[in-house]
């Protein structure tokens, strides 16, 4: 008998001393605003390619390097998606008064240089501005054109608040 009065006690008390903790406590997950952000590629989606071959080989220009690096290119094709690793991770540190561009290019082997530019997405400051600490945004673009065919890429970058 005295087990069952008891445990309606030990709830009550645990019932009002748990709300009081909850109010006065920080909320959980509070973290300051992002000084700066890192930007980088998640992912590129091939929809319709450019070249009559039906493959194209693509690079990403970064602040004037080229990804990936070397005499590299990734094969894409319609329907293929390449994310950041197959282009050798390309990223950039931006402030919120900041923006990087990502210029996606067609290259021709053996010379792979800086090739065609198809189109461009820029990363902007003012993206970053509203970011918390470790808190992320997704930036996409689709990217399309005409050039040897009418090719269609969909580009998506992630932001991260630092």
């Amino acid at each position: 008998m005295r087990s069952q009065k008891l445990i309606p006690a030990l709830a009550l008390a645990a019932g009002l001393a748990v709300p009081a903790t909850l109010v006065a406590a920080p909320p959980a997950g509070a973290t300051a605003m992002a000084a700066t952000c890192r930007v980088e590629v998640d992912f590129v989606d091939a929809n319709n390619v450019d070249e009559t071959d039906n493959v194209d080989e693509i690079r990403i220009n970064l602040g004037g390097i080229m990804y990936p690096a070397g005499n590299s290119w990734v094969n894409m094709w319609a329907g293929a998606r390449a994310y950041t690793a197959s282009f050798g991770s390309p990223s950039a540190v931006i402030s919120s008064a900041g923006s990087a561009l990502f210029t996606l290019s067609e290259v021709t082997p053996p010379w792979v240089a800086n090739g065609t530019t198809l189109g461009t997405i820029t990363a902007r400051g003012s993206t970053c501005a509203g970011l918390a600490t470790g808190q992320v945004a997704t930036i996409s673009k689709t990217i399309s054109g005409n050039n040897d065919t009418f090719y269609s890429y969909f580009i998506s970058l992630v932001m991260t608040g630092l």
